[in-house]
């Protein structure tokens, strides 16, 4: 068999077509590696400052506190965010006049609205970057499968023109042209494990924030109400509508047991 086949002659024989799937693929990785990587860490550090602001917002007495905790502050967790969102949207119902649009509703309509708000901004904001995770995971074989093919032509071109057809003549082209089969699915399996890994995280992730939404939402028409006399008070906050995109608490470990 003929000395010098592999990687390095693959390279040395290769055509224009061929560098450019290579170069394709290995964009292909650096950019999805590159999101996993940042992602990864982005989404942890999320979770751990999330748990810390949650563990401070249900030990404080009342919203004013929370409300103060914001002063001077940027929330730094789609949690504070969210909570940030909610009390001022409650404070500028009450001063926005009542034939304008935004105040149309009434108070429990505009924290929905808000609160609603809120969450599809998060959504947009975890999934950025997933599409091209996808892409490179669902793309990279049948790219890496073009480079093997047009590899295995121009192998077997030159079998033809050398007049050797024995299997020491074939196995060593062919066998560098199924390199590239070999990349293409070196970039697409990481990226198809993160990619469901990253998509079972966000759906967690908005879940609970879905909840906490959920008990803001009762906790700030709660408050609203407390101000009233007795039975008007009770009677606001029993017919204060929940908003049905929001749904009912729901505890990290309960969606853990489902597996979602």
């Amino acid at each position: 068999m003929e000395q010098g086949l592999g990687f390095s002659h693959f390279l040395a024989q290769i055509d224009g077509v061929g560098i450019s799937v290579l170069v394709l693929l290995i964009s292909l990785s650096v950019a999805s590696w590159y999101l996993i990587i940042t992602k990864s860490i982005n989404n942890f550090i999320a979770k751990k400052r999330a748990t810390a602001f949650l563990n401070h917002f249900w030990n404080v007495e009342s919203l004013d506190e929370v409300k103060k905790s914001f002063n001077g502050t940027t929330p730094n967790n789609a949690f504070a965010e969210l909570a940030k969102l909610g009390i001022e949207a409650a404070a500028d119902s009450k001063m926005q006049d009542s034939y304008k649009l935004a105040a149309a509703g009434g108070t429990s309509e505009f924290l929905t609205r808000a609160l609603r708000n809120g969450i599809d901004q998060e959504a947009a904001k975890v999934e950025n970057g997933l599409t091209l995770i996808a892409s490179a995971g669902s793309a990279a074989p049948y790219i890496g499968l073009l480079g093997t093919v047009w590899g295995i032509y121009h192998a077997l071109i030159q079998i033809g023109l050398s007049g050797q057809g024995t299997l020491d003549k074939v196995a060593g082209p062919v066998g560098e042209a199924l390199i590239m089969t070999a990349l293409g699915l070196a970039v697409a399996i990481p990226a198809v494990l993160a990619y469901n890994a990253f998509v079972r995280r966000n759906r967690i992730w908005l879940a609970r924030l879905d909840a906490f939404a959920h008990d803001l939402f009762v906790l700030i028409t709660v408050g609203n109400g407390a101000t009233d006399s007795g039975n008007d008070a009770a009677q606001r906050t029993q017919s204060a509508p929940i908003p049905q995109t929001i749904a009912p608490a729901t505890t990290y470990s309960d969606l853990e047991e489902r597996g979602q």
